[in-house]
């Protein structure tokens, strides 16, 4: 784990008492682990959201530098078309 730092958390009554208690039930060896679980948690949903919008990003400037959209109703017609020319 590394260099290991002592922090002082505030938090409302009711989560430290649910730290508490996951510790109580043996869920958990301290209360010190619950917190490392639910920041190790907390970082893994940060960067898969950091990654996600990152892919968005790059889809919508794929998007912006692909040039002029096609108007729906021309979409439409050619798509029609294309069933026409199926039956």
């Amino acid at each position: 784990m590394g260099t290991v730092e002592r922090m002082t958390v505030t938090m409302p009554a009711e989560m430290a008492e649910t730290l508490r208690q996951a510790v109580a039930g043996g869920e958990y060896a301290s209360t010190s682990e619950v917190v490392r679980e639910a920041l190790r948690d907390w970082t893994r949903s940060r960067d898969t959201e950091r990654r996600e919008l990152e892919a968005l990003r790059a889809a919508i400037k794929a998007g912006l530098d692909s040039g002029p959209g096609i108007p729906a109703d021309e979409v439409f017609a050619e798509l029609c078309a294309r069933y026409a020319a199926k039956s």
